[in-house]
């Protein structure tokens, strides 16, 4: 059984049991979240799509720890004019796991 959740701008597709990298969520560590915009959800036999989601189906899931990714380099250039800028960032992000895959 697999589900297609959206979170973060992202959509990710999940089990039971993936732990999963998305954008920053606003929930501590250890806290259960439930994703409710499910875009669709599959079983061994039948597979829903919402339009746009699912209005019964939910993901719950664990928040597992909060960190930072790689860092990010942003080199802008522009020849013949003595311009270049080196900038950078390192974007956050909440890992989760999956715990259950509710309709």
């Amino acid at each position: 059984m697999y589900a297609v959740i959206k979170t973060g701008g992202k959509q990710y597709r999940v089990s039971e049991g993936d732990m999963l990298k998305v954008e920053k969520l606003d929930c501590a560590e250890g806290e259960e979240i439930t994703f409710d915009r499910v875009l669709a959800v599959s079983d061994d036999d039948s597979f829903d799509v919402g339009r746009p989601v699912l209005e019964d189906a939910r993901v719950k899931a664990e928040v597992v720890e909060h960190g930072k990714n790689k860092k990010v380099e942003v080199f802008k250039f522009k020849p013949k004019k003595r311009y270049k800028k080196k900038t950078g960032h390192r974007q956050p992000f909440t890992r989760v796991k999956i715990e259950e895959i509710a309709r």
